[in-house]
């Protein structure tokens, strides 16, 4: 017998979820833009879901938009803010142990006018306020720390870095794709302005993720089309 033990890359999709998710398999198949019963009834789901995600990390439901998973989730978040945001800065402030979904999106931007700097951490992997406040130049319009650590667990102190970044008129990105549904994510206690979610970490299906984005922030469309 086979016995899985690497939750931490991804969890199989728990049976409640499989019962939930059922009936929009085949019974209910419908567009939810459309206006016709059928959209009506997927719409209802969808804006259930949103309500029941903005509720997990104590958010309004309006400010949850869903995604194909954690990986977009970040890249929308980083690359739509810094797009939406060029012409008040073009610095960003990341650390230097990000996952590939932050990193890489960062050092895409460093080749597309923006400059990144990247915080080193201490021997038990925190990042040190001290050294991320001394990073922030007159040009610095975001900062993404991730909340707890895809390989060795650290949970960053976000509520400080919060009130670092937002003492300096700087947006916080944080990725959470590790610890929501894990340990209690509060957003109005972190006091962060995007928050990622990737679903397969949380016994959802893969290809699902979403994106809390405080309400009156815009950022800037990457995917152009049908919302």
């Amino acid at each position: 017998m086979k016995i899985y033990l690497d939750y931490n890359a991804t969890t199989p999709i728990d049976q409640e979820v499989v019962q939930a998710m059922q009936p929009y398999l085949n019974q209910y198949f419908g567009n939810p833009s459309s206006a016709h019963s059928f959209g009506t009834e997927t719409k209802m789901a969808v804006e259930n879901a949103r309500r029941n995600v903005a509720a997990l990390i104590n958010s309004k439901s309006n400010e949850i938009i869903f995604t194909s998973g954690g990986t977009e989730s970040n890249n929308y978040a980083i690359k739509g803010f810094a797009y939406a945001n060029i012409h008040r800065g073009n610095h960003i402030i990341t650390t230097t142990i990000e996952h590939p979904a932050v990193f890489e999106v960062c050092r895409y931007l460093e080749k597309h006018g923006f400059t990144v700097s990247y915080i080193p951490v201490d021997e038990f992997g925190m990042v040190q306020l001290e050294q991320l406040e001394a990073a922030i130049t007159p040009h610095t319009i975001l900062i993404s720390v991730m909340h707890a650590n895809n390989e060795i667990g650290t949970i960053q102190p976000i509520s400080a870095i919060s009130a670092i970044a937002h003492k300096h008129n700087i947006a916080l990105h944080t990725d959470a794709a590790q610890s929501v549904g894990k340990i209690p994510v509060d957003i109005q206690e972190m006091g962060v302005d995007l928050l990622s979610v990737a679903g397969h970490k949380l016994y959802a299906p893969k290809g699902i993720g979403a994106l809390y984005i405080r309400d009156g922030l815009f950022l800037e469309k990457l995917i152009h089309g049908a919302d």
